[in-house]
């Protein structure tokens, strides 16, 4: 059993002979069940067994090392850090093939996590150790050349113009052979030809159109990839030749290979579609460098840098307007096809377009933390949480294609031994064209294709999903939670009444309650100080104290100051006179007397309302809003916008207590959402099935926190979300029931022999492009928006 593993950098050590006897001297050492050197990294890495540790087989290690040449440096790695590194594996056109990729990958000793996107052809890898990354990264590549020889693999998302022209040569020579085939085929087929030069004819088509089948057949038999699409297809062709079936064996081919062009071409487009909708990213900044401007890529702009964005551009970082006004499109941010207007000292967001005017904008993040980054960055890592539909789907890939091999195999040996009369002839060909229907890419490139789509689809509503796996838990939504503040209101607070008690004066109350709240930042304490107009002389106060849930503690010109809720005074046993009317209510004592109360109004936005009633016309059996307000002003909002129930006067800790009564009291099985303004509902959002963070647009903390954002503060949004998550749901089991359904049908038929390989060429690449051309309508979302 290995319970420990060291790690030796080995400085100095060039020599291959070298290396190759310390690896083998150190794997015979007691202790050591495998020493690994890996020439190009110079790592050399040891397991060792039971009741082994680094200080026995340290010193020994050095001493194998040292003999072979003195001069070699060893340097134990101690600290093992974590890195990731992502592949771009270019002219991936086979889904069956990328899971196989994936499987190899994550099996690399030292990988933590693999995950091989198909549409966006991108192999996301997490090492364990970021010295065995090296190493790793060349196996990972090895593999993906082993199981897809034509791909090529790139560490950056471009491709060189050399490259390029010969993909293209090679494309055109592979249709003219292919079509030169096709011609072939025709003249066997319609022109009466004499043995043998009928059959070299069908040769000679099928060596055209299928040679590069063969090839690829011939490479994975070698590599013992026995159930390989390339492989069955040229078994059931030559097959088909060997019992005589020579037009048939050729037309299987010729068909294969068209249906195999024409779903490489939808692939290919699903695939600049989806990178249509992501095309966000500014490709430069213009950098104001004294009286010059030059254009330079945004990672190259720092902090405090002013840029200039003309009318037209994209705003390549984030920052705020320093001289300038313009209308900004932020559709590709919110969903949103009004105009933004900034002037200077506004806010500007990298990924909008500037529609006219000329702005300078001083720069306050780097790119790689710009608004921009994080959503290009949540929405392609979206594809390594995969959906348990997904799962599901890779799962059956892997014994889906061995079953049908092995029903062929008994189909063509069992009932000619069986039944009186039987042809082997015919249960051969029954057994052939099993084989063709024996690939399950109709669902391994569809169903992923389908999430992606979706996720991207929601993208471009200003929805932005972490995972498929919570695309999924959408569908199941039964009880949505909500925060009161900034979620279902919009939280601009509003002093509407001052009512101060005996003694007291509405403008002794407002400036007593101005001074106690001068250093918060609350929305309440902000509303107030905006209605009190006057700056606030700090020097003039003392001792402020926070009490949690409850209010402020401060001495006002040496005068002991209470300001907060209704239990802020009970608990300092102010007698005071509760006000009942619906809104936010500060209280005020000065020297423990009660001194009157200001009440703070907050506006329900005009799309709560109708958020809620699409939600239940969606099947959301229970809403449930919480808020630290009190009861009056808790229960007035959810009658107005139609809640089910409403939790009040609840402290910040208290709301995920409240959370996990309402899910233990849940009787479906369905998942429960909650919504926050994202700011300060970080628990309460890790802990829910699903967490939506609304109105987090440029908040680093919201995008972080939740399974969901939505971009603008809308409740609205919600609904939409939903609406795709059900689409994308109902596209993904229209292709489920559609390929499994035909396949099923044909391999019946086929079985019966009433279906020919014809039939079954329909049942594989025809199925696989319909399943595709449906999975591009999760693109689609138009009309998905409440009305």
């Amino acid at each position: 059993m290995v319970v420990t593993t060291m790690q030796y950098t080995l400085e100095g050590l060039c020599c291959g002979c070298c290396a190759a006897k310390i690896e083998r001297e150190l794997s015979l050492l007691p202790g050591v069940s495998k020493a690994v050197f890996d020439f190009m990294s110079k790592t050399l890495t040891m397991e060792l067994t039971e009741g082994f540790s680094s200080e026995d087989i340290g010193p020994q290690a050095e001493s194998i090392v040292k003999k072979h040449n003195s001069h070699i440096k060893t340097d134990e790695e101690e600290n093992e850090r974590p890195a990731s590194k992502t592949l771009y594996i270019k002219g991936l056109h086979c889904a069956d093939c990328a899971r196989k990729i994936e499987d190899k990958v994550r099996g690399i000793r030292g990988v933590k996590s693999a995950n091989l996107n198909f549409v966006t052809e991108k192999l996301n890898i997490e090492a364990e150790n970021e010295n065995m990354l090296p190493a790793i990264l060349r196996q990972a590549s090895e593999y993906a050349r082993n199981i897809e020889p034509e791909v090529q693999i790139t560490y950056a998302d471009v491709e060189s113009g050399e490259k390029d022209r010969r993909i293209n040569l090679k494309r055109w020579i592979e249709r003219l052979t292919l079509g030169l085939g096709a011609l072939l085929f025709a003249l066997a087929v319609f022109v009466d030809f004499k043995e043998p030069y009928s059959l070299s004819i069908y040769l000679a088509s099928y060596l055209l159109i299928g040679g590069k089948v063969l090839v690829r057949a011939g490479k994975n038999i070698s590599k013992g990839q026995v159930f390989d699409e390339n492989t069955l297809m040229s078994i059931a062709t030559i097959g088909a030749f060997a019992i005589g079936e020579n037009p048939e064996g050729v037309a299987v081919m010729l068909f294969y290979r068209i249906g195999e062009a024409f779903q490489s071409l939808a692939v290919n487009r699903s695939r600049k579609s989806i990178a249509a909708l992501m095309n966000i990213r500014p490709d430069f900044a213009n950098l104001k460098v004294g009286n010059k401007v030059i254009s330079v890529p945004p990672e190259e702009v720092a902090v405090g840098e002013l840029i200039l964005v003309r009318a037209g551009e994209k705003v390549p970082l984030d920052g705020f307007v320093r001289e300038g006004s313009s209308a900004l499109d932020v559709s590709a941010l919110t969903g949103e096809s009004m105009p933004r207007d900034v002037s200077s000292g506004s806010e500007i967001l990298s990924g909008s377009i500037n529609k006219n005017g000329v702005l300078t904008v001083e720069v306050t993040k780097p790119f790689a933390e710009s608004t921009i980054s994080k959503i290009l960055e949540l929405v392609e890592n979206a594809s390594s949480k995969k959906a348990p539909t997904e799962n599901f789907i890779t799962k059956f890939a892997r014994y889906y294609t061995p079953a049908v091999t092995f029903a062929a195999l008994m189909l063509a040996v069992v009932p000619p031994l069986l039944i009186s009369g039987a042809s082997f002839d015919d249960w051969i060909y029954r057994a052939l064209a099993f084989l063709v229907v024996s690939c399950p890419c109709a669902l391994v490139i569809s169903i992923p294709l389908s999430f992606f789509g979706g996720i991207g689809g929601a993208s471009r509503n200003g929805i932005l999903i972490k995972g498929s796996n919570y695309l999924e838990a959408l569908n199941k939504v039964d009880t949505v939670v909500f925060d009161k503040t900034g979620t279902l209101t919009k939280g601009s607070f509003k002093v509407t009444k001052i009512c101060p008690a005996e003694g007291w004066s509405k403008e002794a109350l407002l400036h007593s309650a101005a001074y106690a709240e001068g250093t918060s930042t609350h929305p309440i304490a902000l509303s107030i100080r905006k209605e009190y107009g006057n700056p606030i002389d700090f020097e003039r106060l003392s001792e402020q104290r926070e009490i949690a849930g409850q209010g402020l503690s401060v001495k006002l010109d040496g005068k002991d100051i209470l300001i907060g809720n209704a239990r802020l005074m009970e608990e300092n046993a102010i007698a005071y006179t509760p006000a009942k009317e619906a809104g936010s209510l500060v209280y005020l004592a000065s020297e423990g007397i009660f001194a009157g109360y200001i009440l703070i109004s907050d506006e329900i936005k005009s799309d709560s309302k109708m958020a809620i009633r699409e939600l239940k016309k969606l099947g959301v059996s229970n809403t449930v809003m919480l808020t630290g307000d009190r009861r009056a002003a808790g229960e007035a909002i959810a009658r107005e916008i139609g809640l089910d129930s409403v939790y009040t006067e609840l402290l910040p800790q208290q709301k995920v207590e409240i959370l996990e009564k309402i899910e233990s009291e849940k009787t479906g099985t369905g998942s429960l959402l909650f919504a926050g303004d994202g700011i300060n509902d970080a628990p309460v959002l890790a802990r829910a099935q699903v967490g939506v963070a609304m109105g987090a647009l440029g908040t680093d903390a919201a995008i972080e926190a939740a399974d969901v954002v939505l971009m603008t503060d809308e409740p609205s949004k919600l609904v939409t979300a939903i609406k795709i998550a059900r689409k994308t749901r109902s596209i993904v089991w229209q292709n489920i029931i559609f390929a499994l359904g035909v396949k099923a049908l044909v391999l019946v038929l086929v079985a019966a022999g009433t279906a020919t390989m014809w039939e079954a060429v329909f049942a594989d690449v025809g199925v696989a492009l319909i399943a595709i051309l449906n999975a591009m309508r999760a693109l689609k979302t138009d009309g998905l928006a409440p009305l």
